[in-house]
């Protein structure tokens, strides 16, 4: 599949997406039902908006790009093909049933086992996050498109750092390690889901680092931030199609420090 037909399949997922923001913000800071997904004494929640979206998400895609394989969080695998979708309908749906705007809706296409495009919309501040092979990383908001570049700060000592929640680094083994990147940053803040990944593609925040995360969280997030220069790893240095333990960060220089710091756990 050649770039111009890459962002050709970017611009119809960015239609659906869209149209699909129309849904959760008829969810959003209202009353709603909250079911959990995990046995109790854990908690994984969805909402009608979550299972919504799919659900339309699915339908559009199919019809607009039937040959297209479709992964997503709430309903599974649907084709056979290489190629594929990937669908998070609403990814921080903590955030979302808190009423906090750091949720979005999330869709990634990956083609010959790269992922070589994503989306990130946020409904409720009308952004949208988006990149392909031939246009790169840019933000669109309020009718102007906006080129996105990555932070520019190579050095830790002026990084701004950010993870969602204590608890997923516990459950990584990474506490420990992002206990010590925070200590060789200027700042450490908490929450932020896919808006916070994708503040690392826009330069405002520098470095993100989650624990376990599924495929759906963050495989429409990579190609956001490579094609805004940023490198978003494993631990191991991989690229992170199968979710685990993530690293994202505004350059190559900032990605290799804040690295060397969090592996420093593994090795002693």
């Amino acid at each position: 599949m050649s770039p111009v037909e890459i962002a050709r399949l970017l611009v119809v997922g960015v239609d659906a997406v869209v149209e699909a923001g129309a849904i959760a913000r008829r969810y959003f800071r209202t009353p709603m039902q909250v079911a959990n997904k995990l046995a109790p004494g854990a908690f994984d929640p969805v909402t009608l908006a979550d299972t919504e979206i799919e659900r339309f998400l699915r339908a559009a895609l199919a019809q607009a790009t039937p040959g297209l394989r479709i992964v997503g969080e709430e309903f599974g695998t649907t084709g056979d093909s290489a190629d594929y979708w990937i669908i998070d309908p609403i990814d921080g749906t903590r955030a979302f049933m808190s009423g906090m705007p750091s949720w979005g809706i999330l869709l990634g296409l990956v083609v010959d086992g790269k992922a070589v495009g994503g989306i990130m919309h946020q409904p409720f501040t009308g952004e949208t996050f988006l990149a392909d092979p031939v246009h790169g990383s840019r933000l669109l908001h309020g009718g102007v498109t906006m080129p996105m570049t990555g932070s520019r700060r190579t050095s830790l000592d002026e990084a701004i750092l950010y993870s969602t929640d204590p608890l997923m680094l516990e459950r990584g083994g990474l506490l420990q390690g992002f206990d010590r990147l925070a200590c060789a940053c200027r700042l450490r803040r908490w929450g932020g889901d896919c808006y916070a990944f994708a503040l690392v593609a826009q330069g405002s925040i520098d470095l993100m680092v989650e624990g376990v995360l599924a495929p759906y969280d963050i495989v429409p997030l990579i190609a956001i931030i490579e094609g805004a220069g940023g490198v978003i790893t494993t631990l191991d240095g991989d690229a992170p199609l199968a979710g685990g333990n993530v690293l994202a960060a505004g350059n190559a220089v900032l990605h290799a420090a804040a690295l060397k710091v969090l592996r420093q756990e593994a090795l002693f």
